[in-house]
């Protein structure tokens, strides 16, 4: 027998040997590994949690390389520097690992973002989900300022003294949003979600340094760093109108996805090549 007759009989071996059912991937069930979490979607409390935790972990980045920055070095620069490196850093592992649990959102501008779509028609999140995700990022957001504070020894609550009430500064936030909008969901219309942690963690980092406002670009976050008086904080006088352009910034970002992002004809409709 030659070796191509053995390979050819031991193919047809394994056919006849192999059920019809797992012939299709939709029919290829994985199975969890030994201590593995099954493959199945997370409640609703795990997710709301997830949002808690990840946006509580993202304000104490944010505020407490502030503080270390501003006390190891008198330059503004090296401060910014250093407060954007640990954010680029830390907001990427975040969504590495709590994307998973709840899409990482950590910003109900993204989560409004995402409810929106999903209404029309496209994937998002629910009402529901929504309406537990924005008030845990926002008491998140809070705890992670506090724990910053208290992990430096300073004040637990004190209101920011930054105002950043200026025009020009209100326009970086639109910016800002705009572009982590059309970031996020330009990745999803691509199905490239999967560079998410890096992309998005890459592009905060990148606003930092060419927006006027160095990109909060998220309501709960620009709450929480009102109760900080530190170098990453905003006073409380300031939060309404960074809240308000971070929407306008939003709507924006999804009028730009809804214009580039649009689908394709189909391939009958494509010119012969």
């Amino acid at each position: 027998m030659t070796a191509t007759e053995a390979t050819e009989r031991d193919g047809a071996a394994a056919s006849a040997t192999t059920p019809s059912a797992v012939t299709t991937p939709s029919a290829v069930v994985p199975e969890a590994a030994p201590g593995a979490t099954p493959p199945q979607a997370p409640p609703l409390i795990a997710k709301a949690a997830a949002e808690l935790v990840g946006t509580a972990a993202l304000v104490a980045i944010v505020v407490g390389s502030g503080i270390q920055a501003t006390g190891l070095t008198r330059d503004v620069g090296l401060q910014l520097l250093a407060n954007s490196t640990a954010t680029v850093f830390g907001l990427g592992v975040l969504i590495l690992l709590l994307g998973p649990v709840s899409g990482a959102h950590f910003n109900p501008a993204v989560t409004l973002a995402e409810w929106w779509t999903s209404r029309r028609g496209g994937a998002g999140v629910p009402l529901r989900d929504a309406a537990a995700y924005i008030p845990a990022q926002i008491v998140g957001a809070i705890a992670g300022a506090v724990l910053a504070d208290a992990m430096f020894g300073e004040p637990l609550v004190k209101w920011s003294t930054h105002d950043r009430s200026a025009g020009h500064l209100l326009l970086g936030e639109v910016v800002a949003t705009a572009g982590l909008i059309l970031l996020i969901f330009g990745l999803a219309r691509t199905d490239r979600l999967r560079f998410a942690p890096v992309a998005v963690a890459s592009y905060i980092g990148a606003a930092y340094w060419f927006t006027s406002s160095t990109s909060f670009a998220n309501p709960a976050v620009t709450i929480g760093r009102a109760f900080t008086d530190t170098f990453a904080g905003i006073a409380p006088g300031s939060v309404p109108g960074f809240i308000g352009m971070q929407l306008i910034g939003a709507v924006v970002g999804l009028a730009l996805v809804a214009l580039i992002f649009t689908p394709g004809r189909k391939k009958a409709e494509q010119p012969a090549g």
